[in-house]
């Protein structure tokens, strides 16, 4: 039965379930493959933590002991770009303490196969009993079964942001009637044109830290009263909220 950690990191839970997937199918089809763990991490908005999904509690300490001491096939492979091949655990000392509970287990043979796809990296750690046994196993079907995973993945996080900007574009459609409305406002009681109007309005967001829409909403809700007052407002004046610390500009929110 496959084991999955309780936490599974940020991300979405497809990804979990093809994580899953692979490390059955490995081991499926590698008969001399015990057993199969898969790591996933990476990413610019992700944290430093990996995923992981192994087909035994035991492989999957293996992982975890690999990433507490930052040592062991999983750096290896990942730092290489390729893939890290024991033959004999008894006999090989690159990793101590992977290597101590590695025979602790039973597992004399491993190979840990890398996949970096669309700034995530993946890693499949393939586990055998018998020394020599996981030789071949970076050519083999794990390499298709890892590298399909991995495309996967990528496309999985290309979908995410492809949402994640359609949202920002609803939201920005949402909220552009209202600033044209503002603007109008703005332009009748400041007597100016569109550019001056829109300009005091973005303006008026870098003073009080406030969102465009925010502020334009605001500016229709009263129906302009005020107006002068609140768009010749300082920054840091009565009611404004505090700017960015360190002399930073100002952000401009939509």
């Amino acid at each position: 039965m496959l084991i999955a950690p309780d936490h599974e990191g940020p991300g979405p839970a497809p990804a979990a379930r093809r994580l899953q997937r692979l490390a059955e199918q490995c081991v499926r089809f590698l008969p001399a493959c015990c057993g199969a763990a898969v790591t996933l991490g990476g990413g610019e908005a992700e944290r430093d933590e990996r995923r992981t999904a192994a087909t035994h509690p035991d492989l999957a300490a293996l992982v975890g002991v690999q990433l507490a001491t930052g040592d062991g096939p999983i750096t290896a492979a990942l730092d290489s770009g390729g893939p890290v091949v024991a033959g004999d655990l008894l006999h090989d000392a690159r990793w101590p303490a992977f290597r101590a509970a590695a025979l602790g287990v039973g597992v004399r043979a491993t190979a840990t196969l890398p996949f970096h796809r669309a700034g995530a990296s993946l890693a499949l750690h393939l586990y055998g009993f018998r020394p020599g046994s996981l030789t071949g196993a970076a050519h083999g079907p794990a390499a298709a079964l890892g590298a399909e995973a991995a495309a996967g993945l990528a496309r999985d996080r290309r979908h995410r942001a492809a949402l994640a900007e359609v949202g920002q574009l609803e939201s920005a459609l949402r909220s552009r009637p209202v600033i044209d409305q503002a603007a109008g406002i703005v332009m009748h009681v400041l007597d100016c044109g569109a550019d001056e109007a829109y300009a005091a309005l973005r303006r008026s967001s870098q003073l009080t830290n406030r969102k465009l829409a925010d502020v334009a909403a605001g500016i229709v809700r009263a129906r302009g009263r005020d107006l002068r007052e609140e768009l010749a407002r300082p920054a840091g004046g009565a009611g404004a909220a505090p700017g960015p610390p360190n002399g930073e500009p100002p952000q401009i929110f939509v």
